[in-house]
């Protein structure tokens, strides 16, 4: 189902079908009458005295040709309340399935003019559906005209479009199959992005074997397809000022390697490459609506199969930074694709920060569930950054610890560590620890475990279920507030 939106600001048709008005959180309507006929008002008039109004949506039935759509808005309204009445909007448009609404923007009050474009946001990124591999296709479309002098300007259009593309492109990616989106695949979607200014570079495994990046490389060996480091810079400033890094897991599918995963519900084992679409998604964002920052974005691209050239437990890989680490468990394997991407931006791009994000441990969803992702992080000053945003955009971040004591878990006495904890607990602070181990100079940086908000099977207030693409609107809220 596709929304498209259209502004005007032409002159109210009253007798026009299918209205959506605003009111207060009383439902005052007196206000209204200047959007629909005396007829209509008082016909809404009565009915409020007898519907619920302590619904925030109330729909009337004016005929069989037209509704009429009330929106009540609170004194106090946040940002991300106006985005989730929309996307409450868009579920009663699919119930009634009419084609063309009006929305008729100046019955907001004057104080919460600005929430208009958050609404028509919290609308456009709930109507997204995966429906690619369906034979039978909802092609309906849904014409939304928008009309009055309280709606966003030409600026403010942009910056949501380009988040909602960026918020859908990395839907698809996660949303892709496995035997579609492999890593030869998904190098060549992203390089696709070029068109739109991003400079990329993709690093092949000759490459990244001359550069000596043998973690991210054992993770991939075991697959028939290539292991791939992509590098996506947006120079949106005219000068060499440090860039933004953000990097990414790209593991397109997850068998466990040879220490494989049980059978059950392996299949949703393509998103475990959430992390890495995360920051292509952005990257995307950044460029569509030029902003005005330096950024890069780094991602690791590989598969994880068993197989005769398979990485073993027990194994020994030396690192792009230098530092060996003891395989011994290959399905702890995120943490060492990221540990090279990781040493590679800091060392290459010299970053103001790095944030990483990666479906990387089981244990953050027994710890936080699918409300928070784990943020783990050796700056203060981003993490409090990064928590105000994600709560701003209800995409939210709960602060894990990282401690010195933590490092007797994964210490190998074979090699310079271990890349899981044998003893057992604390699984997600442990894989942070070890990340932390590759940022060498000292660059703010911070971990984000997103395992359990990347993928939705009920879905969510902005999301329909499957793909949430959470992280994007994060840290695109975190880029406006404090690096643009």
């Amino acid at each position: 189902m596709n929304i498209i939106i259209n502004f005007k600001k032409q002159a109210f048709n009253k007798s026009s079908a299918n209205s959506i008005l605003f009111v207060d959180e009383d439902f005052t309507v007196k206000g209204l009458k200047k959007y629909i006929s005396n007829t209509e008002y008082s016909y809404i008039f009565d009915l409020l005295k007898t519907k619920n109004v302590q619904k925030k949506i109330v729909t009337f039935d004016i005929s069989s040709k037209k509704k009429i759509i009330l929106v009540s808005l609170k004194k106090n309204l946040t940002n991300s309340d106006a985005e989730n009445l929309g996307a409450k909007c868009f579920d009663i448009f699919k119930e009634l399935k009419i084609k063309e609404y009006n929305v008729y923007s100046d019955t907001i009050p004057n104080k919460l003019k600005i929430i208009i474009g958050y609404f028509l946001h919290g609308i456009k990124l709930k109507s997204y559906k995966f429906e690619k591999y369906k034979t039978k296709k909802n092609k309906d479309n849904i014409s939304i005209n928008v009309t009055g002098k309280n709606i966003p300007d030409h600026k403010d259009q942009i910056k949501f479009s380009s988040i909602e593309d960026g918020t859908f492109f990395t839907r698809d990616l996660v949303s892709e199959p496995g035997n579609i989106l492999h890593p030869d695949e998904y190098a060549r979607r992203i390089k696709s992005l070029s068109k739109f200014g991003l400079r990329i570079n993709i690093y092949d495994e000759r490459k990244l074997k001359k550069l000596g990046m043998n973690t991210l490389l054992g993770v991939g060996q075991g697959s028939i397809r290539g292991s791939y480091l992509v590098t996506i810079e947006w120079n949106g400033l005219k000068d060499k000022s440090k860039p933004l890094g953000f990097v990414g897991k790209g593991v397109c599918f997850d068998t466990g390697g040879i220490s494989l995963k049980p059978a059950k519900f392996m299949e949703d084992m393509t998103y475990d490459m959430a992390g890495s679409a995360v920051v292509v998604g952005l990257m995307k964002s950044l460029a569509m609506r030029k902003a005005k920052i330096n950024a890069v974005g780094v991602v690791g691209l590989v598969e994880n199969m068993p197989g005769g050239n398979a990485l073993r437990p027990g194994d020994i890989l030396k690192s792009y930074s230098g530092k060996t680490v003891e395989v011994l468990n290959t399905d702890a394997e995120g943490r060492l694709v990221l540990a090279d991407a990781l040493t590679y931006t800091e060392k290459k791009f010299k970053p103001k920060f790095i944030i990483d994000l990666a479906t990387l441990t089981g244990a953050i969803i027994v710890a936080l569930g699918s409300e928070y992702a784990g943020l783990f992080s050796n700056n203060d000053k981003l993490s409090n950054q990064l928590i105000d945003a994600g709560e701003s955009v209800e995409e939210k971040v709960w602060r894990m610890p990282l401690n010195k004591n933590f490092d007797k878990l994964i210490d190998s006495k074979n090699a310079d560590m271990q890349n899981i904890n044998y003893v057992g607990g604390a699984g997600s602070t442990t894989a942070a620890q070890f990340l932390q181990r590759f940022i060498l100079n000292k660059t703010p940086w911070a971990h984000l475990d997103i395992a359990g908000m990347a993928f939705s099977k009920y879905g969510g207030a902005l999301n329909s279920g499957g793909a949430t693409g959470y992280g994007v609107r994060l840290l695109s809220k975190l880029i406006e507030d404090h690096y643009e």
